[in-house]
């Protein structure tokens, strides 16, 4: 994942590296717009996102008395998103104070670590969230005896687990660099580093698109097309609040993305076949794209807001509770269901034992049958006729 750090407009006036240079900060200047534009998506991310995401936390683990697999997986996307939130006031004091990177090399790389493992626990908590739900819709049964705690917690460690691992080639492909700069002033710049290899570059960048979006979200279109489907049968006519919800959550991901991986297959395909024009859009283009995703951490309270608006009225500050209780509501009808035809074939099976006794009994005692049977007739006839509850 690249960072607004990658924006230094100093960069573009680089003088060769023959020049003599001075560690003097550079004196103030006039922010470009790429900054001011930066700061305002920064900023506002920040003030939304991260008390919007500490309050879904909260909310969860506080006012949630039933938690669904979906609630406790939107638990763990908000948590996701709250701490990779707490960088911004790193890439603010850099996009503000013109001195470039100033927080030294370890922080640069754990940073951009952490920024990146955010983006693929948070397309795999989705795509947990999506093949939840299609088992749900299409195999309701399975879905039930899937849904413990010990396999959710097990599945939830590989999850984190996966995305910690594929978010190891960032620190090696991130230095703070000190390049020479216009007026012989040089700063540290926090900035992508593949040792001048083609290759390395290639690998990052499809690396992050392929595994962080494109299989992900493959996954999540092939659950989506199948729940569909299923929907339109008689058995399932709702589709429930967790579905709603996990289709805006898909969306936002989706939109501020979505952007930055095209800048990525645009960048490989200019490293491959050797276009210049290529490369240079997508490098200019690179940190405005960035910033976009940086702003889906904090879009998702939003949206809770949004699709939990019609309880503010009615439970205050547990409008967010109610939305996710609701996440329950499949889960619960899959209950019924199974409730249901467990008594329905009680019952039958009653209504056999009672037939093969009163059959017996008759056999036994004949007169007895032909004084009893209008009534025994009357009462089997009604069992067998009434609607099954």
């Amino acid at each position: 994942m690249a960072s607004l750090s990658d924006a230094n407009p100093l960069l573009s006036n680089a003088s060769a590296p023959g020049l003599p240079h001075s560690s003097a900060p550079p004196a103030p200047r006039p922010l470009p717009l790429s900054h001011q534009i930066g700061i305002a998506i920064l900023s506002l991310a920040l003030l939304l996102g991260f008390p919007g995401n500490l309050f879904v936390v909260w909310t969860v683990l506080c006012r949630v008395t039933r938690r669904s697999v979906t609630c406790l997986l939107v638990l763990n996307l908000a948590v996701a998103d709250a701490l990779v939130l707490l960088s911004a006031p790193l890439f603010l004091r850099f996009l503000a104070g013109g001195r470039g990177w100033e927080f030294g090399a370890a922080l640069c790389k754990t940073v951009h670590y952490l920024c990146c493992v955010n983006m693929y626990a948070s397309i795999y908590l989705i795509c947990l969230m999506s093949v939840d739900r299609w088992l749900a819709v299409s195999r309701p049964f399975l879905s039930q005896r899937l849904r413990t705690k010990h396999a959710l917690w097990g599945v939830l460690l590989a999850l984190w687990s996966l995305a910690f691992l594929l978010a190891l080639p960032m620190p090696f492909y991130r230095s703070n660099l000190q390049p020479y700069l216009a007026k012989n002033i040089s700063v540290y710049v926090c900035m992508p580093y593949h040792w001048n290899s083609v290759r390395h570059q290639v690998f990052q960048y499809l690396m992050e698109t392929l595994l962080g979006f494109l299989l992900p979200f493959l996954l999540i279109v092939v659950c989506y097309c199948s729940i569909i489907c299923r929907l339109r049968s008689a058995m399932f006519q709702r589709k429930g609040q967790g579905s709603r919800l996990i289709l805006l959550i898909i969306g936002a991901f989706t939109l501020f993305w979505l952007p930055y991986h095209i800048i990525n297959i645009l960048q490989v395909m200019g490293l491959l076949c050797d276009l210049s024009s290529l490369k240079e859009a997508a490098i200019l283009a690179r940190p405005n794209v960035t910033a976009f995703a940086f702003f889906s951490s904090s879009v998702n309270p939003i949206l809770y807001v949004f699709a939990g608006s019609s309880h503010i009225r009615q439970a205050g500050l547990g409008f967010m509770a109610k939305l996710f209780e609701g996440t329950n509501s499949e889960s619960g009808s899959c209950r019924s269901a199974r409730s249901s035809r467990s008594a329905s074939t009680t019952e039958t099976s009653t209504l056999h034992k009672l037939s093969l006794r009163l059959g017996l009994r008759s056999a036994r005692d004949d007169t007895d049958a032909h004084s009893q049977w209008p009534a025994q007739g009357a009462e089997l006839k009604t069992l067998t006729t009434a609607p099954l509850a």
